[in-house]
């Protein structure tokens, strides 16, 4: 399984050169409402009928000082954690490779990726290391944990089969 981090730009970029194959995508996007930083007719990337396997999350790009102002906490912040950690096993159980993409690709996107990447094959520090990225400390503990839940609470479903 391999794990890659776009931009929206280098997305639809992708995506303008027809389906993508065997693969499983995650993206992010602001959500629509307080604290958006884009225009009026900003709308979510249309995956339909481009990719095998999406999920769609809408999350503000936040650090744990900014969650008060949007009402939030370490624990409410991106509820879908859960739901993505599934997503993430179940495409690689079926071999598909993963794109995490987020509108610059450099934060939600790389903390994502870097915690897919450490909890799979423990090199999910080379995302941090890396210049062009500033992974999401938040996006990265959700997803790294929520991945190690994931695999504590099916590890007994393999071996009964």
């Amino acid at each position: 399984m391999t794990v890659k981090i776009y931009s929206r730009k280098s997305m639809e970029g992708l995506l303008a050169k027809g389906k993508i194959e065997k693969t499983a995508l995650i993206s992010f996007h602001d959500p629509i409402g307080r604290g958006r930083r884009h225009l009026e007719d900003y709308k979510p990337i249309d995956f339909t009928d481009k990719c095998e396997r999406v999920m769609q999350i809408a999350l503000h790009d936040l650090d744990l000082e900014a969650l008060a102002d949007f009402c939030l906490s370490v624990e409410t912040y991106f509820p879908e954690a859960d739901e993505l950690a599934e997503f993430i096993y179940k495409a690689k159980e079926e071999g598909l490779d993963i794109i995490c993409q987020c509108e610059y690709g450099q934060s939600r996107s790389a903390g994502c990726a870097a915690a897919i990447l450490q909890h799979f094959s423990k090199n999910g520090i080379d995302v941090f290391t890396d210049y062009r990225y500033y992974p999401n400390q938040l996006v990265y503990h959700k997803v790294f944990n929520s991945l190690t839940k994931y695999m504590e609470n099916h590890r007994g479903e393999k071996n009964d089969n």
